[in-house]
Order: C-alpha cells, then structure tokens, then sequence
C-alpha cells in the first residue's frame, strides 16, 4: 500500500451526508520564504464538478501538484474518502483514484490513439521474452471506451497527433475513467480550443460526473466554467476567496472576485478619466478649428 493513513480522523459529513472524495483542510505551500499558497481549504464530492478559478499567478498549479502528488503540503490536511493521507508521489495519488489531465495530455502524437490509451499499461499476450502488445484488445476497450464518451473512430490505428484538440482531451478524459479515476483533475482543458472544441470538452465533463465521478475543472475562464461548475473555489495571488455553489454567485460576481474588486473598480475609474480627457481634448479641438474657420 503506498499511501500512508496519517490517523483514524472522524469521517467529514457534507453534501447530504456525503463523505467528500477528495478534501484539503488549511492547505499552505512554502518554497523557502515564497509562500505559493496560504490557507486554502476546498473539497469536491462524487457527481460534482468543482471549478478552481484564479488568474495567472494565483496559486493554481501550484494546488494542483499537491492534490496529484507532486508537491507535499507545508501546512494542513490532506483527505481523500475522509481519512488523511500523505502522498509521496503522482503513482500514490493515482493509486487513491486521483487522475491529473495536464495540458500537454501526456500522449505522443505519432503513436496510435490505442497505444497511447494504454501508454504504460499496456496488455500483453504470450508469455516471458514472447510477451507482445495485445492490439485486439487495446482497440477493443479504446473503442469501447471512447464510445462511452460519445466518440466513435474509424480507426484506433490513425496517430493521436491527427485527432482535434478537443478529441485529444477526450482520450485523456476517457483513460483516466477506464484506469479507475474517481477524482478527475482536469488543468486548463479548454484554454488552447476553439469555441465548439470547448463546448466538446465541457460535454464530456458533464458525462464524467453524470457517471459519479468528482471534477476538479481548473480554469482561469469563468466563461467555460460557469456553465459546468456546481461549485466555484477563487485563489488571488495564493489565497482563497472562498468556496460558492452556483445558486449563491453570479458571473460576475466571479469575475470581479477573481481579478480582484478593487483593481477592476480603480480600472474603472481610470478608463472613466481617460474618456473625460478625450471628450474635453475633442471640445478645444473643435473650438480651434471654428475660430480658424472664422477667422479666415
């Protein structure tokens, strides 16, 4: 067993009596005297996507690589099905059921869409130096799989380099799903897509917690978000806003949290100033040129 149970802590009730699949508690990151993060606490439930919004700089990544293992928090709990663990690497979380989809996907383009399905953990068939890479199967569950996103491709040979941005996402989702993921980390899936690539993506999301998994939807786009989120986490410049359920925020209530109200209030102002500027500047300039006029 790689992941170590700190303690036997009392089971956190939430959502309707639910235990929260994933939970971090007073979570700070310290990198010397860089604090990356500052008392951060958020959970994420089964059939739920949690969005974690934030401008460039607000602590985002650096969350993300607590929650998957890459980073050990310097304060605070960590907790997934309740008990507190503490993960020594990305193979301790994945082991728990937390899957990261980065935005490089992690997949090779010239290989094909079933081998990079399997990219390593791929089948075999025979046995010692005869073991080889089991190709019925492997296109066999990719198909399968894939299907149950809602994408049915001609063939699982054709390099994954030649499916679209979204497709790609997809395929990572899909994988991630098959391999047991109950929590789904998804990093910025949609900022490197077009509008109805993205609306692809945020429809496979949906089918990822119709199935009971928790979504963790890391974004910087309250646009895509909104439309998905059950619930909305805000970090600015490491710190958090707190947690809101949908029915309890707006749009832009988000916007203006995440880029900081009195920045966009001061931004106001400005603009405002600079518009009284030009329209008095355009007076004295259609003034000048009637004298001259006259004048002449």
């Amino acid at each position: 067993m790689t992941v170590t149970v700190i303690s036997e802590a009392p089971i956190p009730r939430g959502r309707e009596g639910q235990t929260p699949l994933l939970e971090v508690r007073h979570v700070s990151k310290h990198f010397g005297s860089v604090i990356a993060l500052q008392d951060i606490s958020m959970s994420v439930y089964p059939g739920e996507v949690m969005c974690l919004l934030g401008d460039n700089g607000a602590g985002k990544s650096t969350l993300i690589k607590i929650l998957s293992g890459v980073h050990k928090p310097s304060e605070g709990e960590f907790l997934v099905e309740g008990k507190p663990v503490d993960f020594d690497s990305p193979r301790d979380a994945l082991d728990a059921g937390i899957a990261t989809v980065y935005q490089d996907l992690a997949m090779v383009p010239l290989m094909s869409v079933a081998r990079n399905f399997f990219l390593g953990s791929e089948p075999t068939i025979g046995w010692g130096p005869f073991q080889r890479f089991d190709l019925k199967t492997a296109d066999r569950v990719t198909r399968e799989e894939l299907a149950k996103m809602g994408i049915r491709l001609r063939d699982t040979e054709q390099p994954v380099g030649t499916l679209s941005g979204g497709e790609r996402q997809c395929v990572a989702i899909a994988r991630a799903v098959y391999f047991g993921a109950n929590v789904l980390i998804l990093d910025e899936p949609t900022a490197a897509l077009g509008v109805k690539e993205a609306g692809v993506v945020l429809r496979y999301i949906a089918q990822a917690r119709a199935r009971g998994l928790g979504v963790i939807f890391i974004t910087h786009n309250v646009h895509h978000a909104y439309p998905i989120g059950d619930r909305f986490t805000l970090l600015n410049r490491g710190r958090s806003y707190g947690t809101f359920a949908k029915t309890d925020v707006s749009r832009e209530e988000v916007v203006t949290m995440m880029a900081g109200g009195e920045e966009l209030e001061e931004l106001g102002h400005e603009l405002e100033e600079f518009a009284r500027s030009d329209t008095a500047a355009a007076a004295r300039l259609e003034q000048a040129v009637g004298e001259q006029l006259l004048n002449g």
